[in-house]
């Protein structure tokens, strides 16, 4: 990176000299310190030219004293200059609920000054001078940062002032992902710890209140005893002016109070199959608060709180929170893939009006438990955000709310540029997403910047457009299918051919030793990239071997190939893939989906079954909001498909989205929302519906014991044979995620299957979002052993 300096320009270094010093106060504080010593590292990688480090009283003076460049961090800035005072209180948050960050950067003559509003933000102002020259931190640690040379190091006229309009910015690592290097990748890009505790907590002081038998989602909730409990048992912390988390337990509420029961009949919580509990919350919440105001009027503590599972809804009556009350709004079951303001998502749109509502009730108050998608259940991946992002984050400043608290997860395979990004629109929400990712695909990747701009970029645009509004690992081939995983691989084996090149043009002429730490960089940037790409192609193999082809020996195959490719990315480096950390025991998990596929393999090569056929891939598939299918007798019917066939394009969105009530061609190996079975305005569709496919067979397949499997099947159903019911699906819950795992239903046909045509009907019923099929059945002999 060359920069030309002019006359009158402050020259900190050239030609690898420099005569600069950094100034920063003895007492500083760790980040104060920790800016002061950065500054000078940096300064030294830019230019080759190692500044001093002024950090006692005499060294400073002499610094002054002297005709060389000084740069001033932190308090030492504003006791020098203390018109520096006046200008972070002109931009910073007048009258904070937590914290108010600014960072003021100011040239005076040979003075550089650099400071903030506190400890963390005198190290922001520093970041901010360094993103100026060119430095970038993409990810934590070493493998992410992107540091430019120049022979000369200058800096113009600077007088500027900025305060973020979000208190709170924060990430944290789910799963015991690998922190290292966090703390400082998150205060280059203007990430704080500021928060209220809000973690599940409200069990530890209500359990003695939780009736005999019951459990702690049992307890009453709106009871003026349970407020009065819960006030004495942390009026201790709060009147020490500690603050604390009142959040509820992890699950779903369903109090027997007579009270609690009125209160839960105001509204239903369509996320979450059942009634909201919002309103008694708050009525607890506001009853402890007052009382807690009441017995220490001189604390300024906080009682932070989840809206989460079934309080995630506002309250249906009238309220403002308490001051001392900081919500904390958990969407976990709301999309996580699109903006707020996306067409394609109802329940984004929805959320909206939901955070809105609740940023009234809490007056501000208000911090986004934001989950960044890849935190969930999910596979080592490419899951990009920052197409949400980039537009929530807008409305949440229009919104007046205190910011953001961000659950990811410290897999960079997974996650790559999504806490920078984040950081960079926490600090800025009018930053330009797309300026962000150029800059990145340059710097990143150098050589190869364009074929990876154009393999990182199909990612980025699958999934910005996607109908998907699901999570978890079932949307993975929504997204990711054949053809997109054909272009990135010709985008990736250019960029390789590229590698090489800058190789071979390194070794014709040997220079300076950057430039072998240049291709090196880039070396281990497209191996971190290839071997996400093996991890992906591998899992796509899999779930399309298994759910497509029925072909579970090739599914275990491809399976075992991606969790090797996986082993090498964490062997890499641990903050790559977060695996190791989380156990992975159960079917959830990726080795757990690799084992149920190895399970039902002996049902189809002799060992416990022998496979007698496949049924058909596409199936015929029929919306039923009004239930009419079982009085009308649609399994014994004819299936009428001239609807669909008279359709202009039948199997596009718009042609799926006006069909309602029609039969339309459904395949069996993904889950009909990401098919298009959604209304005209983006609702997944919920309510029954019927799969029905017919099947010829002849007399010897008839003969055993038969039984069809169901291997991927999210819903409660009804099984019709030839017109006749025959087996019935019961679930423990009709929430999804509540159920094993394995989403498998086996049923016994034996001496039910006909020589000829056999008609099958599956009679559903969703409730929620994921519905139907998404892995092919199958039809086998039983083996007997």
């Amino acid at each position: 990176m060359a920069m030309h300096a002019r006359s009158a320009d402050l020259i900190i270094a050239a030609n690898g000299k420099t005569r600069a010093t950094v100034v920063v106060a003895p007492d500083a504080g760790p980040w104060e310190k920790r800016a002061a010593q950065d500054l000078v590292h940096y300064i030294e990688r830019l230019s080759n030219a190692r500044p001093a480090l002024a950090d006692s009283d005499e060294a400073a003076r002499q610094a002054l004293r002297g005709s060389g460049p000084v740069l001033v961090v932190g308090k030492a800035a504003l006791t020098l200059v203390p018109e520096l005072r006046q200008q972070l209180e002109r931009v910073a948050k007048p009258k904070p609920e937590l914290r108010a960050d600014a960072i003021v950067l100011k040239r005076k003559g040979k003075l550089l000054l650099l400071a903030g509003t506190n400890d963390d933000a005198h190290y922001y102002a520093v970041a901010e001078l360094l993103r100026r020259w060119g430095c970038r931190w993409f990810m934590p640690g070493e493998f992410g940062e992107s540091i430019p040379q120049t022979p000369e190091l200058h800096l113009g006229a600077l007088d500027y002032a900025y305060a973020p309009p979000f208190e709170v910015r924060r990430y944290w690592l789910s799963w015991l992902g690998d922190s290292t290097g966090k703390d400082e990748f998150m205060r280059r890009n203007f990430f704080n710890d500021v928060y209220v505790p809000s973690g599940h907590a409200l069990g530890t002081y209500t359990k003695e209140l939780v009736p005999p038998g019951q459990t702690l989602f049992n307890v009453p909730i709106a009871d003026n005893r349970t407020a009065s409990h819960l006030s004495q048992k942390v009026l201790p912390e709060y009147k020490a002016g500690k603050d604390v988390s009142l959040s509820m337990e992890d699950g779903i509420y369903a109090s027997g109070s007579a009270d609690d029961k009125a209160l839960a009949t105001l509204q239903y919580d369509k996320y979450f199959l059942g009634p909201s509990y919002t309103d008694a919350f708050m009525q607890l919440y506001n009853k402890v608060a007052t009382q807690l105001q009441a017995a220490a009027p001189e604390s300024r503590a906080h009682l932070g709180f989840l809206a989460y599972s079934n309080m995630t809804l506002p309250p249906v009556l009238e309220i403002t929170a308490a001051p001392p009350l900081v919500a904390y709004l958990a969407p976990i079951d709301i999309d996580p893939i699109h903006g707020v303001d996306d067409v394609r998502s109802a329940p984004c749109r929805e959320y909206r009006v939901i955070m809105e509502k609740w940023a009234k009730i809490m007056q501000g108050r208000l911090v986004i438990y934001d989950y960044d998608q890849s935190m969930l259940v999910w596979r080592d991946l490419p899951n990009p955000s920052h197409q949400a992002f980039r537009r929530d984050v807008q409305a949440y400043r229009a919104a007046g709310i205190l910011g953001v608290d961000t659950e990811s997860r410290g897999a960079l395979a997974t996650t790559l540029t999504n806490l920078y990004l984040r950081g960079q629109l926490l600090w800025n929400p009018d930053t330009d997403a797309d300026a962000l990712l150029a800059d990145f695909y340059v710097r990143f990747y150098g050589p190869a910047a364009k074929p990876m701009a154009r393999y990182w970029g199909e990612i980025f645009r699958a999934w910005q457009e996607t109908l998907v509004t699901e999570h978890e690992y079932f949307v993975a081939p929504a997204i990711y299918t054949p053809e997109l995983i054909d272009r990135l691989r010709s985008h990736l084996e250019a960029a390789e051919v590229a590698e090489v090149a800058e190789a071979a043009e390194q070794v014709a002429r040997p220079g300076a030793k950057a430039r072998g730490q240049g291709v090196q960089h880039l070396h281990d940037r497209l191996r971190f990239t290839r071997l996400g790409f093996e991890v992906l192609t591998a899992y796509m193999d899999m779930v399309r071997a298994a759910a497509t082809d029925g072909d579970y020996a090739a599914a275990v195959a491809a399976g075992e190939r991606g969790l090797a490719a996986r082993e090498q990315l964490a062997d890499m480096n641990p903050t790559f893939a977060t695996f190791r950390s989380i156990g992975e025991k159960g079917y959830a998990w990726w080795p757990g989906e690799v084992l149920q596929y190895r399970e039902l393999l002996p049902y189809t090569n002799g060992e416990k079954g022998e496979l007698v056929a496949r049924l058909p891939l596409v199936w015929n598939f029929r919306r039923d909001p009004d239930e009419k299918g079982r009085p009308g007798k649609w399994p014994t019917l004819p299936v009428d498909e001239s609807h669909w066939r008279s359709q202009p394009q039948p199997l596009s969105l718009q042609a799926r989205q006006q069909i309602a009530g029609q039969w339309e061609p459904l395949r069996t190996d993904l889950y009909a929302q990401a098919q298009g079975v959604v209304t005209p305005d983006y609702q997944s569709y919920t309510g029954l519906a019927w799969y029905h496919t017919d099947m010829s067979l002849e007399a010897a397949q008839t003969q055993g014991k038969l039984h069809l499997r169901f291997p991927g099947l999210f819903n409660q159903a009804v099984l019709y044979l030839n017109g006749e019911p025959v087996a019935v699906r019961r679930l423990s819950h009709p929430l999804w995620w509540s159920n094993d795992y394995r989403f498998e239903w086996d049923v016994d046909l034996t001496g039910r299957l006909q020589a000829g045509v056999n008609r099958f009907f599956l009679h559903i019923d969703n409730p929620h979002h994921f519905g139907g099929i998404f892995r092919r059945p199958f039809l086998y002999r039983e083996v007997l052993q």
